[in-house]
């Protein structure tokens, strides 16, 4: 999904921008390439610099509920400095370094609902322009795809995902916001546990997983949330039988009786800087991926979810291009 747009500071006659990704989807913490296009305008225009941004749709508590913004990730400078004469074509090669706790946005090629974008800014004679967003996909690292598929394996569902917006307390997260991948849970489970969420927090030299349940109240007792926190290096992944793993994890995590540290230590803080409880819902995205062979990996059920995923991807784009006008 590529939008061509002028210049707009400089109005009709200035160079356009058109950045293309390379094919494929990209890896969190590895090289994300592609090019940058400029075609000149009427005129001869300085290019100071062009940048790329990496945004993301982004969900946020505050007292008055959930409101949902684009926040800006990371962002690269990728060129600059030459004369861009009337009418000439010319493309920018770049290649930049994803954030490890960047999201995954497919699993086996489905998409998850997760929506980011690489938006690409030109600087030209003191104005500045953002005029270029398109659609960046990124899958999981390896030993995050063995976690799913043993969560998969064990009877575990997949929900939903979203990104939140805050921090959570304990962990040695870099980003703004964390994403969670919510589970329902495998039959043996069902009846100690409503959900899972799951968060992967990579660094360089491994990975955190924060999990989360919100359990069932007995006949006396109400349902409250239990959290714990395990860590895996990144080439764990061909040493370990991770069904025994994992489902050591949910039998710990079942099986606590009080949250990890307190609802403040995971619960994130809004715009506003307050602490809100640590169960969240789904954003409703309608994305189902069955349990199958290839654990979670099944595809998406019917044509119509995988559309609705498309057409809130596609609004998400034009919305921000609308905004930017």
């Amino acid at each position: 999904m590529v939008f061509k747009r002028l210049l707009g500071s400089l109005g009709v006659g200035g160079p356009t921008v058109d950045t293309v990704l390379d094919p494929g989807s990209a890896l969190p913490g590895t090289a994300l390439s592609g090019q940058v296009h400029l075609k000149g305008g009427d005129a001869d225009f300085e290019i100071e610099h062009i940048t790329l941004e990496l945004v993301a749709r982004v969900e946020a508590e505050h007292e008055d509920g959930e409101s949902e913004g684009a926040v800006v990730f990371d962002r690269f400078s990728v060129g600059g400095g030459f004369r861009l004469a009337a009418g000439e074509q010319h493309s920018v090669p770049f290649s930049v370094t994803l954030p490890w706790e960047t999201p995954i946005t497919e699993l086996y090629g489905q998409p998850l609902g997760i929506v980011l974008g690489v938006r690409t800014e030109l600087a030209v004679a003191g104005a500045k322009d953002k005029g270029d967003l398109d659609q960046l996909t990124v899958r999981p690292l390896p030993v995050q795809e063995a976690i799913l598929e043993a969560l998969g394996q064990l009877g575990f569902g997949f929900k939903s995902a979203d990104l939140e917006y805050g921090r959570i307390g304990g962990t040695g997260q870099q980003l703004p916001f964390y994403q969670e991948i919510e589970l329902t849970p495998a039959t043996q489970y069902a009846h100690v546990v409503n959900e899972i969420e799951l968060t992967f927090l990579a660094a360089p030299g491994g990975m955190e997983v924060v999990l989360e349940a919100d359990k069932r109240g007995g006949f006396f007792s109400e349902g409250h949330d239990a959290l714990t926190r395990f860590t895996v290096a990144h080439h764990d992944v061909e040493h370990r039988d991770w069904n025994t793993e994992v489902d050591g994890w949910i039998r710990q995590l079942v099986e606590h009786r009080a949250s990890y540290g307190s609802h403040a230590a995971y619960g994130h803080s809004g715009h506003h800087g307050h602490h809100h409880d640590s169960h969240r819902s789904g954003p409703g995205m309608g994305t189902a991926v069955a349990a199958g062979a290839a654990g979670l990996a099944v595809g998406v059920v019917g044509g119509m979810v995988a559309a609705e995923v498309v057409d809130e991807v596609g609004d998400f784009f034009e919305g921000d291009e609308e905004e930017e006008e």
